[in-house]
């Protein structure tokens, strides 16, 4: 029986902070067996066919630098948002029919973002369409701010919000 090629890992991206988790949770899971990466960049139903090419390379070039730290192959990808209100599973079902066509062993999404483009959707349209199975990366890490001053003692100082009034 031949040696097949390792299938890939979809990391559904887009343009939001948790870009950063979902690939580096699809990175994880492409590590173990040294698949490649389909890199699907979902874009905004009012970009234009010449933008889109700009606006996917954005999305894109921020993920990019994890991707070679880890010297995984990837295949770049773009998928549109459908105009139409309510069409939330219309547009997952077009990125599990991407991931589908591309023969992914398993897809990383955001737990929110765009309608359709969410873990949520997409696992949902998976099941009603025969896709692979969705992995729901965790949100951005948070981290503090670094410039707090500090406090009389050298510390930095605690925020309340004792005496303030909210309008």
């Amino acid at each position: 029986m031949p040696h097949l090629p390792p299938r890939p890992i979809a990391a559904v991206l887009t343009d939001r902070l948790d870009d950063i988790a979902v690939v580096d949770d699809a990175v994880r899971l492409a590590g173990l067996h040294r698949a490649p990466l389909l890199l699907v960049a979902v874009l905004p139903a009012h970009v234009d066919d010449r933008a889109a090419g700009q606006a996917g390379a954005a999305v894109l070039a921020r993920v990019l630098p994890r991707v070679g730290r880890a010297g995984l192959g990837h295949i770049p990808a773009a998928h549109r948002l459908t105009p139409r209100r309510g069409a939330r599973l219309r547009t997952a079902a077009g990125v599990v029919a991407l991931t589908r066509r591309n023969r992914c062993d398993a897809v990383v999404a955001a737990r929110t973002g765009p309608a359709g483009a969410d873990a949520g959707s997409l696992r949902e349209a998976a099941a009603l369409h025969g896709g692979p199975p969705v992995h729901t990366a965790g949100p951005a890490p948070w981290t503090p701010l670094r410039g707090t001053a500090p406090g009389p003692s050298g510390r930095a100082a605690p925020r309340t919000t004792e005496g303030t009034r909210s309008r």
